[in-house]
């Protein structure tokens, strides 16, 4: 049975100072390997996502860490491996200090 994995896509530079920084020919660039990257995961893409902009926490925490989740997608496969695989390689390791946190979705208790 397939599930589906909220993917967040982490960096020390938020994804709005990522995009103010490069040129244009390197946004057209990225673009491209994420179009690629897309059009590889096939259906196992069920929601693209979009870059994050800035975070809000409530209530606010003091000290926070640095780490800016910078966009999200959503992919469905059989497992967790299933999906790591279809993010080995993924553009977003281009990022500074790039990490990729997979969280399973869960069914909310008492929904079909």
């Amino acid at each position: 049975m397939s599930k589906k994995f909220l993917v967040l896509y982490k960096s020390s530079a938020s994804a709005e100072e990522q995009m103010a920084a490069g040129s244009p020919d390197q946004a057209q660039e990225a673009m491209g390997l994420w179009m690629a990257w897309m059009e590889q995961a096939g259906p196992a893409l069920v929601d693209p996502g979009s870059p994050l902009g800035e975070t809000t926490e409530l209530p606010p925490v003091a000290g926070q860490s640095g780490r800016y989740v910078g966009g999200y997608s959503i992919l469905q496969g059989e497992s967790v491996k299933d999906i790591e695989k279809l993010l080995d390689g993924h553009p977003h390791y281009h990022s500074p200090d790039a990490t990729i946190e997979v969280h399973e979705l869960l069914a909310m208790p008492g929904t079909p």
